[in-house]
C-alpha cells in the first residue's frame, strides 16, 4: 500500500451495515451511528448478503433471530 492510499483510507469514514428485521431497531441503530459512520441497512439475511457482494462494510451488526435466514446462517455464508 502506498502512502497516498494509506492516507486516503484514514480519511474515509468506516461503514457499518445494520441487519435487522425490526424497522424500529434499524432506526435507533442508524440514528446512533450516522454521526460517525457511513451506514447501510438490510431487513433480511438475503438482502445483507446481496449488499456485501457489491461493497464490503467495515462492521456488520447482525440480528440473530430473523425469519427466513437467521443471523447464524448469514454469518456462516459471509
Amino acid at each position: 500500500m502506498n502512502t497516498r492510499t494509506m492516507n486516503e483510507s484514514f480519511l474515509q469514514r468506516p461503514t457499518v451495515l445494520v441487519v435487522d428485521d425490526v424497522p424500529n431497531n434499524i432506526e435507533v441503530l442508524l440514528g446512533a451511528l450516522e454521526r460517525d459512520y457511513d451506514t447501510q441497512f438490510a431487513t433480511s439475511g438475503a438482502e445483507a448478503l446481496a449488499l456485501v457482494q457489491n461493497e464490503k462494510p467495515d462492521l456488520i451488526l447482525l440480528d440473530v433471530m430473523m425469519p427466513g435466514m437467521d443471523g447464524y446462517e448469514v454469518c456462516r455464508r459471509l
